[in-house]
C-alpha cells in the first residue's frame, strides 16, 4: 500500500519538525516536503502534489517579504492552491478558531480545520480521513460552523473583503495593501468603503476594536 504523501506548511521550523515526528510515527504517512510562506506552498504543491496539504494560516507571503507573517499568509496560499487544483486535500492547522476563518475557508474547498490545541492522535486521524476523501473538523471547529446564530458582523464580508479588513486592522496603509494585493488604490479605497458602510463603523481603529473582539488578532479591548 502507498504511503500518503503530506505537505506541511508552517512558518516555524520548530513546529514543522514537531509535526514531521508525529507523522513519521505512522506507516500510511509520508512528509514529503515543507514550507514555511504562502508562495513556496505553492511552488511546493505543483511541483510535488502530495496526497493531503497541512497549512498553518500565520505566515508571510513571501521569502522576500517585508511584511509580518498573518492569516493572509496562509489563506493566499489556501486560494491559490485550490485555484491551481480543485481536488486539493487541505486541512488547516492554525491557532485561528473564530469565526469567520472557518467558515470563509471551509467555503472555499478546505477538508479539515483543526486548532493547533488538538491532540495529536486527532490530527492523524484527521489526516487519514481526509486522505480517504473525507472531511474532518474538531469539536470547536464544528461548532463555529454550526453556529448559525453568530452575531459576527464579519459574516457580511466577502473572502476580499475579510482580507482587506485584516491588513486595515493590522494598521496597513491603502498605498500597502494595494502593493500586497496587486490591486489599485482606487479598489482598496472602494473595498475598504464597503467593509465601513457594512460594519457601520468610521475610523479604521473601530476595525482593529472588531478583528480583536472576533479573535482575528490577539489583544484585549480596554
Amino acid at each position: 500500500m502507498s504511503s500518503i504523501k503530506v505537505l506541511l506548511v508552517d512558518d516555524h521550523e520548530v513546529v514543522r519538525a514537531g509535526f514531521q515526528q508525529l507523522l513519521d510515527r505512522h506507516p500510511e504517512i509520508e512528509v514529503v516536503a515543507e514550507a514555511n510562506n504562502s508562495q513556496e506552498a505553492f511552488d511546493v504543491f505543483k511541483r510535488c502534489a502530495p496526497d493531503v496539504v497541512i497549512m498553518d494560516l500565520n505566515m508571510p507571503v513571501s521569502a522576500e517579504s517585508d511584511e509580518s507573517a498573518s492569516a493572509q499568509g496562509g489563506i493566499e496560499a489556501v486560494r491559490r492552491i485550490l485555484s491551481f487544483d480543485a481536488t486539493a486535500k487541505v486541512i488547516v492547522l492554525t491557532v485561528w478558531g473564530a469565526a469567520p476563518y472557518p467558515t470563509n475557508l471551509v467555503k472555499s474547498g478546505v477538508k479539515g480545520y483543526l486548532t493547533k490545541n488538538c491532540a495529536p492522535d486527532e490530527l492523524v486521524q484527521a489526516l487519514l480521513s481526509v486522505a480517504k476523501g473525507g472531511e474532518y473538523f474538531s469539536e470547536s471547529i464544528r461548532q463555529v460552523l454550526n453556529d448559525d446564530g453568530s452575531d459576527s458582523p464579519l459574516k457580511q464580508l466577502t473572502s476580499r473583503e475579510l482580507q482587506i479588513f485584516t491588513l486595515l486592522a493590522e494598521g496597513k496603509s491603502v498605498s500597502e495593501i494595494a502593493n500586497e494585493k496587486c490591486l489599485s488604490p482606487k479598489t482598496v479605497h472602494a473595498h475598504r468603503s464597503n467593509i465601513m458602510r457594512k460594519l457601520g463603523v468610521k475610523r479604521n481603529a473601530e476595525l482593529t476594536q472588531l478583528a480583536i473582539r472576533y479573535g482575528l488578532l490577539a489583544g484585549n479591548e480596554s
